[in-house]
């Protein structure tokens, strides 16, 4: 694969912020709260609220824009996808908004909100272990013929989740002072392929940081070592945030990462559910723990990242109804 000539262009990232708009929200940034004690540690940070999304993630920019550029011909057969959760109920959403059928595989372990959700826009839904998610996905596509919308790994992915850092760029423009650094959680690595590649061509001077659970950590392992690295679905499965288990990043997600990423940090299980909590009390945004990372990031290890405001991409907000309740009662 030529890296140089691989990588996904701004040129298609506005060409799928045409496709989306009529189905995606442009999410605010949302400034630091103003006359909040010192020492709380929001101080600085902007954030990305993709959980005011329609299906609650910001996997619809991704999945709308592939669907959306299928030549109409093909999207008629339906499409097939594999996911966690978000992906899934994504392209579900695409599925219908286009009037076509779609077949989704999901892991057994996912949480059940996001299973009931997926089938609520309609779509078929697979439940098989977790091994089993790619090569069920894949033996759909065999036998009916429908087209396969990846989770991160297809530029048309990365271009419509690249609209969030075309929005970021825009909107920070009129700040009136400097973003040092986007914070981005990291799963197969498609959000952050397309907010980097667009900030590299609209904002070179931000710094793109992953992040990522410490118990799924292999993107923070893979930056490291300098190549891809993959973990054991059971490592990885050991997580609160479910949306990032993948065992490893993609091809042309780590092309990316590669080229225009600045570091990938870990954050541990408690600070993850501390800025999941927080993020719902203090900021009155709910999300979920995966989309809580970018948060968490900020709030806890504020050291190892460039100094000067900041955004947090807040991912997605399908937390399961019985975590939440649990993390506002304090337990």
């Amino acid at each position: 694969m030529s890296v140089a000539t691989d990588l996904v262009s701004i040129d298609e990232i506005r060409a799928a912020a045409g496709r989306i708009e009529r189905y995606a929200v442009r999410t605010p940034l949302l400034a630091p709260p103003l006359g909040r004690p010192m020492g709380t540690g929001w101080a600085g940070l902007y954030l990305k609220p993709e959980v005011l999304q329609p299906m609650g993630a910001f996997k619809i920019r991704g999945a709308v824009n592939a669907v959306a550029a299928l030549d109409p011909e093909v999207r008629a057969r339906g499409v097939v996808a594999h996911s966690s959760g978000n992906h899934a109920q994504a392209v579900a959403f695409a599925a219908r908004a286009f009037g076509i059928a779609a077949h989704i595989v999901i892991p057994e372990n996912a949480p059940t909100r996001k299973v009931e959700a997926t089938r609520a826009y309609g779509a078929t839904v697979d439940l098989v272990p977790v091994a089993e998610r790619v090569t069920r996905a894949e033996q759909v596509v065999r036998e009916t013929g429908m087209t396969m919308i990846p989770p991160f790994d297809h530029r048309d992915v990365i271009a419509g989740q690249g609209t969030i850092g075309l929005e970021i760029a825009e909107d920070t423009a009129d700040l009136g002072e400097p973003i040092a650094a986007v914070l981005v959680p990291v799963s197969g690595g498609g959000l952050i392929s397309g907010i980097a590649a667009a900030l590299a061509a609209l904002a070179p001077e931000v710094a793109v940081i992953g992040v990522e659970p410490e118990l799924a950590g292999d993107a923070a392992e893979s930056f490291r070592a300098g190549r891809r690295i993959a973990w054991r679905a059971e490592d990885t499965g050991r997580t609160c945030a479910d949306g990032l288990r993948v065992p490893c990043v993609g091809e042309l997600t780590w092309a990316h990462i590669r080229s225009y990423v600045r570091d990938i940090i870990t954050v541990t299980e408690d600070e993850i559910l501390a800025a999941t909590r927080a993020l719902a009390l203090d900021e009155r945004i709910v999300a979920e723990p995966s989309g809580a990372t970018s948060v968490a990031a900020h709030l806890f290890h504020g050291a190892e990242l460039p100094t000067g405001a900041r955004v947090a991409v807040v991912s997605g907000g399908n937390i399961d109804p019985a975590l939440l309740a649990r993390l506002l009662c304090g337990s």
